[in-house]
C-alpha cells in the first residue's frame, strides 16, 4: 500500500475543510494550515508521490545544485531545471523596472522577455554571474556558512581559515561516522545575518538528521535482500553478525527530518519529499547506514486560491504503488566527494503515475 500518497491527500482535504484564508507576499491569497507532519519509512519506497507525474530529473538537479554550493541558476539552467527562473527573473526586473516585460528584440526576432532572460543566462557568462546569482541561499549554507570570528574553533569541524566558512555537509558526514548518537546531527540554512541577501529566504530552513542500532533480524532482512548472500548458514548470532559485517551490512539505521517555515503544498511538498528522501538516500550510503524514516514537518502549510481545481483533481486519484531508487555510487572520499554526484547517477525503478497536473506557481 502507498501510504506516502494517501498521506499526502489527506493533507490537501485537511487545508480544504479547515485552512484559514490569508493574503501573501506574490498578492495571490492561500488556505492555510499551521503545523502538520508526514511520516515515510523509506522501506515501503522511494517518496515519489504517483497521483501525479513527477518530474524526477529537475528534482535531481536541483538537489546536486545544494550540495555543489551553487547558488547561480546557470547549472540549472544548463541542466533544463527552471524550478528557480521566476525568482531570478523577478529580481531582475526589480533592478531593472524599466526593461519591457512584454516582448524585446532578440537576433531578428521578438520574443518574451522572460524568454530572452533565460537565454541570455544560457549564453552570456558574465550576465548570469550577475544577474542569475540568487543570494546566499541553501547551497551556501549547506557548504559555506559563514561566521564572523574563529575564536571558538576547537579543530574539529570542516571550516576555511580564509574565508570564514564552515562546511556544514562535511561536518555531518564526519560526525555521523564517529559520533552517530549525537543530538545535534544538524544542517541550517536560516543565516539570519545574511536573509536580507537572499531572492528568497529558505523555505526548508534545516534538516536533522537520526540514527539507531540495527538488530540482528534487520540486519539479517537487509543482508538477504541484498547481493551479498551467500551458501553460509552459521549457528549462533555472533556468527551471522560475522558474516554481516564480511558483507558490509550497515550496523545502523539513519533517519532524517526536514522543518519548513512555509509549504506550497500543491508543487513544493511533493519536490520537498523526494528531495530530502534523496538526500537521506546519499547520506545513508555515504556513512554506511540503513535509510529508515523520511518526516516532513511543516509550519505554514497552505495551497493558493488558484490552485484549488488541481488540488481536486488529484484527490480524486488513487495512488500507485511507489517506485524503487536503483543502485548509485560512492562519491565521498573520491574525486571531489558527495558533490561529484551527477543526475545520471540516479534513476528509478517500476515509476508509475497518473498524469501531470498544470497547477500556477505563485512567485
Amino acid at each position: 500500500m502507498n501510504n506516502l500518497d494517501r498521506q499526502y491527500q489527506e493533507l490537501l482535504q485537511d487545508i480544504l475543510d479547515n485552512g484559514v484564508t490569508k493574503m501573501d507576499r506574490t498578492g495571490t491569497g492561500t488556505i492555510s494550515v499551521f503545523g502538520r507532519q508526514i511520516r515515510h519509512k523509506m522501506s515501503e519506497g522511494f517518496p515519489l508521490l504517483t497521483t501525479k507525474k513527477m518530474a524526477w530529473k529537475t528534482m535531481v538537479t536541483e538537489l546536486l545544485w545544494f550540495l555543489r554550493g551553487d547558488t547561480n541558476i546557470k547549472y540549472l539552467v544548463d541542466n533544463n531545471c527552471h524550478i528557480w527562473d521566476g525568482d531570478c527573473f523577478a529580481n531582475y526586473i526589480k533592478h531593472n523596472p524599466n526593461a519591457d516585460e512584454q516582448m524585446i528584440s532578440d537576433a531578428s526576432h521578438m520574443v518574451n522577455i522572460k524568454e530572452w532572460f533565460i537565454n541570455k543566462i544560457k549564453t552570456d557568462d558574465e550576465f548570469a554571474k550577475k544577474w542569475g546569482e540568487l543570494g546566499p541561499i541553501y547551497g551556501k549554507q549547506w557548504r559555506s556558512w559563514t561566521y564572523q570570528t574563529n575564536e571558538w574553533y576547537d579543530g574539529k569541524n570542516h571550516y576555511d581559515e580564509e574565508s570564514k566558512t564552515i562546511d556544514q555537509i562535511a561536518n555531518l558526514i564526519r560526525d555521523l561516522k564517529t559520533n552517530p548518537d549525537s543530538r545535534r546531527l544538524m544542517v541550517n540554512a536560516w543565516n539570519v545575518g545574511e536573509l536580507d541577501q537572499m531572492v528568497l529566504p529558505p523555505c526548508h530552513y534545516g534538516f536533522q538528521v537520526y540514527t539507531r542500532k540495527l538488530s540482528s533480524q534487520e540486519r539479517k532482512n537487509i543482508y538477504d535482500k541484498s547481493s551479498y548472500v551467500k551458501d553460509i548458514f552459521p549457528t549462533d548470532e555472533n556468527g551471522w553478525n560475522s558474516l554481516f559485517n564480511d558483507c558490509n551490512i550497515p550496523t545502523r539505521a539513519i533517519s532524517l527530518m526536514f522543518n519548513m517555515r512555509s509549504n506550497d503544498v500543491p508543487l513544493g511538498l511533493p519536490f520537498n519529499l523526494a528531495s530530502y528522501g534523496l538526500l537521506l538516500e546519499i547520506l545513508a550510503k555515504e556513512v554506511n547506514m540503513f535509510p529508515d524514516e523520511l518526516i516532513a514537518s511543516l509550519g505554514d502549510a497552505h495551497i493558493y486560491s488558484n490552485q484549488i481545481d488541481g488540488v481536486k483533481e488529484q484527490l480524486t486519484r488513487e495512488p500507485y504503488p511507489l517506485p524503487t531508487l536503483n543502485t548509485f555510487p560512492l562519491y565521498e572520499g573520491t574525486r571531489l566527494g558527495i558533490e561529484s554526484y551527477v543526475v545520471s547517477d540516479f534513476t528509478l525503478q517500476n515509476y508509475q503515475s497518473h498524469p501531470s497536473i498544470k497547477i500556477p506557481l505563485s512567485n
